[in-house]
């Protein structure tokens, strides 16, 4: 079993709270990580787990073993009994973990029911510090997801077009979104061809015959299913005009790229959109591992009219971190003169240059280094900040 990032934090919000929703697109490993945790496991997307659970409640919740309740959306009568059993014994924690593959549905759930009660951890597919180095190109190339083909073989993109199509005609369905599956696919497709383009919810919404309420509607769901990200623009009093619209893009890159329509064997290299695959990849790689590590933060991009930009800016215990992506082997020295430029608009404590580039060049506050080391690096400065705080 591959050690998963998320676990520790899992753990520790087991020790923080009666109960542990673990959030994440499905299938990324939530259920393998939940049956690691040794405790009785229920699948409630099936008719008979939910039986054998409803016989059994009472003594499973007095019990001492951890209850996981799989896909607990599924089956909304589980929350009022979850409320009941906490409330009984409010202060007996690490007694629930519930997993779910999209948000809204179980976060309207919590929210009614077990608002206070429930620590929330959120689950990415395989990372690129959850691997070894030499398969960075292939996670980047076939996304995330363990059966898609990042571990060996050749499911990509057989893989992906398999989960899309259920995402569409099943999984988005079930959930609420009042969309036909071919509504659906037609947007996932036009959301890839824009990958990291700033968004134009009239643009896209005339484009597909729709108001662009309708779209901004049909993201929200796809966001609460983790298959976009939105990323918002960076919030600045500056004597500037900045561009106010999200950034969206594709979470996982497979996917994305099984949309663009890139075949098994093809060169991913020559492709035209190559460089907002790797920008938005990086920029997953950044993000997910920050979440499933537990750190609080505020991400957002950062773009004036008069074409000052930085493609993530990091906010996080009153530090500013700008980050430049580009995908290249040689960055030049007008790469960091451009950042000179915004760090100093913005204040940032540092500014980061990710590449490809293998020479690294780091000081206290700038830093040019490969998405692998930058990950390594910040890890080990949260790690001494942690330190000079104990």
């Amino acid at each position: 079993m591959i050690a998963r990032t998320v676990l520790g934090l899992v753990r520790q919000r087991l020790r923080q709270f009666p109960a542990v929703a673990l959030l994440g697109p499905r299938p990324c490993g939530k259920t393998t990580l939940a049956r690691s945790l040794d405790g009785a496991y229920h699948d409630l997307e099936q008719p008979g787990d939910r039986v054998r659970l409803d016989l059994g409640w009472d003594a499973l919740a007095d019990g001492n073993d951890l209850v996981v309740l799989d896909e607990a959306q599924a089956w909304p009568d589980i929350f009022p009994r979850l409320r009941a059993a906490i409330d009984a014994q409010r202060n007996r924690h690490g007694r629930f973990l519930l997993t779910g593959s999209v948000s809204p549905a179980l976060m309207r759930q919590v929210g009614e029911s077990l608002a206070g009660r429930l620590g929330l951890v959120e689950m990415s597919p395989l990372l690129l510090g959850e691997l070894d180095a030499a398969r960075a190109d292939r996670l980047w190339r076939m996304g995330g997801f363990p059966d898609g083909g990042v571990l060996g073989g050749s499911a990509y993109p057989a893989w992906h077009e398999s989960y899309l199509r259920l995402m569409a005609e099943r999984d988005l369905p079930n959930w609420g979104l009042p969309a036909r599956p071919a509504v659906i696919e037609r947007l996932l497709r036009m959301l890839a061809a824009q990958q990291g383009a700033i968004l134009n919810a009239s643009k896209l919404g005339q484009s597909m015959g729709l108001s662009h309420h309708t779209v901004q509607s049909y993201l929200d769901y796809l966001q609460g299913a983790f298959v976009v990200r939105h990323l918002a623009p960076y919030a600045a009093n500056l004597r500037k005009r900045l561009v106010k619209a999200p950034r969206i893009y594709l979470r996982d890159s497979g996917l994305l790229h099984c949309l663009l329509g890139m075949a098994a064997n093809a060169d991913l290299w020559s492709q035209p959109w190559v460089g907002a695959s790797w920008e938005g990849w990086v920029i997953e790689q950044i993000l997910a591992d920050r979440v499933a590590r537990g750190q609080s933060l505020q991400s957002s991009y950062f773009r004036t009219h008069d074409g000052f930009e930085a493609d993530l800016v990091l906010e996080s215990n009153g530090q500013l971190e700008i980050v430049e992506i580009k995908l290249t082997t040689s960055p030049s020295p007008g790469d960091f003169s451009q950042l000179d430029k915004v760090a100093k608009l913005l204040g940032a404590t540092r500014q980061v240059l990710i590449s490809r580039s293998r020479a690294l060049v780091v000081t206290k506050d700038r830093w040019s280094v490969s998405v692998e080391e930058y990950l390594k690096r910040s890890r080990a400065a949260r790690r001494d900040k942690r330190n000079l705080h104990v």
